[in-house]
């Protein structure tokens, strides 16, 4: 079993033979880790300023160059991401980049600083900068000191690292957020397990843990979608634990998780803000939550309310969190207080809508939101069971919509039941897994704007289409210079002739198609449509002031 260090002095000397990092059949040892420590310390001492943001992929590359930084006094702020806009906002805030950006700054020196000697860090003094994961808006920047990480770590080892020794630790989520700094870098480091350097996709992790004893460290999203064809039993006995975090996991995904990998998933409760609360077990069907050692709570106005080591101050910290006690030492949640909204006056529940959808047999998830804009809306994202498959005909897909709001009459009026509804195969995600509001929002962006007609007869129509900045089809086309895409073109004619004439379903081929002239946001475009039914061809002009844009003929095949 391998000594537990204290993250304050766990760089300082090597130590020989004490696990590092394991990636597939490569192993380097605590050795090859303080040499690189060395490496970038020689780079960070020889630059000016004192904070400096880092991005690696690689999580032990990460870790190297993290207390290289740090045992050179600098303050590491740690992005979530490293696109180019994600840079372009931090230069003002940061005196250099180092890792995988696309501008970075500072590189690994190629020699190390021979009889260096490195001391311990100060707890207090070294520090890091973690960012929110922005679920309802711009990250938000949070300060952390050594001593914050030192605290949570030792509360985690003390309360999950019975029957870890010797695993290597795996992941599906980023060592870039404060989840997977905790749980694949700083606690390995701590405790002497294995970092693995990459993180992976569900369909990889298998081949990946084959070789060895492992942990995985994962999200609700992530362990949603195991493939349940491959073959997850070999690793029985060997995966020793499973952690989620970032989200709430379902029962039906935890049972599911455990029944595949053979071991119940363990899930985290914190955030950015608050560290590890507390954790659960997912050995019974609805487990409590149990806190960490270290961390108080207490129940106040119906909220959870906690104080630990792992918060900045030793002031209690108030949460949105409604709980109740279990009873026997712990607490079990009872939604988020701020998701009471208001609709036309009237306050409504987002988590009792969602119970209420969910407890609809064809439903699997759902989420329910509160759209802005001059009338504010509520909608829903659901995703239906497998065998409840979501038809692809719109009119079709408002019956359905139409379903699940008679199925909520009985506990609310129309007032209080989503006026919209999207149908998706899986709830989206962002990066860490995590189902943020923004993902949810963009799917209620309008694809299409909508239709001005001007004309309308058996053979020819004609409509005006403006082009606003906020429809979802100009996303990445092009971010220098957004233009509407010759496939959205395309499409909105085929979908509006659909509305005016008798178009076959069978698509056949494309003739004569032209694209003369780029749309941009704040165009209007005049869209002519001349319907042949005898030819089972729809002739398509788009223009405008600037002239012509797009011209074609589409041909069906009149078939059933």
């Amino acid at each position: 079993m391998a000594e537990w260090r204290s993250l304050t002095d766990v760089a300082v000397q090597p130590v020989p033979a004490r696990a590092f990092m394991v990636a597939g059949r490569e192993a380097r040892d605590h050795v090859h880790f303080h040499r690189d420590v060395l490496r970038w310390h020689a780079s960070f001492q020889a630059r000016a300023g004192t904070t400096w943001a880092l991005h690696f992929d690689d999580a032990a590359r990460f870790a190297v160059a993290l207390y290289g930084a740090w045992h050179a006094g600098k303050t590491v702020v740690l992005p979530g991401d490293a696109l180019a806009g994600t840079q372009a906002r931090l230069r003002s805030r940061v005196d250099g980049f180092a890792g995988d950006w696309p501008d970075a700054s500072l590189a690994c020196a190629d020699d190390d600083e021979g009889e260096t000697l490195l001391s311990p860090l100060d707890a207090r003094t070294t520090r890091l900068t973690v960012y929110t994961s922005g679920s309802t808006g711009e990250p938000v920047a949070i300060e952390k000191c050594l001593a914050q990480f030192c605290a949570e770590v030792e509360a985690l080892e003390t309360a999950l690292g019975a029957g870890l020794e010797g695993v290597a630790v795996h992941g599906t989520v980023s060592h870039q957020h404060i989840y997977g700094l905790l749980f694949r870098v700083l606690w390995p480091l701590a405790a002497g397990r294995a970092i693995v350097p990459r993180a992976f996709f569900p369909e990889d992790l298998l081949a990946a843990m084959e070789d060895h004893d492992a942990v995985l460290v994962a999200s609700p999203a992530h362990l949603k979608r195991l493939p349940a064809q491959l073959s997850w039993s070999s690793l029985h006995g060997r995966l020793r634990a499973v952690f989620s975090s970032g989200g709430a996991l379902p029962a039906e995904a935890a049972h599911a998780a455990a029944q595949l990998l053979g071991v119940p998933p363990t899930e985290i409760l914190g955030s950015s803000e608050t560290g590890g609360i507390a954790w659960r077990q997912w050995r019974e069907e609805q487990p409590a939550w149990r806190p960490l050692p270290g961390v108080d709570w207490r129940i106040r106005d119906g909220a959870l309310e906690v104080r630990s080591p792992h918060l900045n101050e030793d002031a209690w910290w108030h949460s949105q969190d409604r709980a109740e006690p279990d009873g026997a030492g712990g607490f079990r949640l009872l939604g988020r207080a701020d998701r009471i909204v208001k609709v036309e006056e009237r306050r409504v529940s987002l988590d009792a809508l969602e119970r209420q959808i969910l407890s609809h047999p064809a439903v699997k998830e759902a989420r329910v939101l509160l759209l802005g804009g001059a009338r504010s809306t509520l909608a829903a994202v659901v995703v239906m069971n497998d065998d409840a498959q979501v038809p692809d005909d719109a009119s079709m897909r408002r019956a359905l919509s139409q379903t699940l709001s008679r199925h909520l009459a009985g506990h609310q009026d129309a007032v209080t039941r989503p006026r919209r509804w999207r149908f998706v195969a899986a709830l989206p995600v962002n990066a860490q897994g995590k189902v943020t509001e923004a993902g949810l929002t963009a799917l209620f962006r309008p694809e299409r704007p909508a239709a001005r007609w001007i004309l309308r007869d058996a053979t020819h129509a004609k409509v005006e289409l403006p082009l606003d900045a906020s429809l979802a089809v100009f996303d990445g086309h092009f971010p220098q210079a957004a233009i509407l895409p010759g496939v959205a073109q395309l499409d909105w004619a085929v979908q509006l002739a659909r509305e005016v004439f008798a178009v076959p379903r069978h698509f056949l081929r494309m003739e004569a198609l032209k694209f003369q002239r780029v749309a941009r946001p704040g165009d209007v475009v005049r869209l002519d449509l001349e319907w042949h039914p005898e030819r089972v061809t729809l002739v398509f002009r788009y223009t405008s002031v600037h002239g012509p844009h797009a011209s074609g003929r589409v041909v069906f095949a009149d078939v059933e």
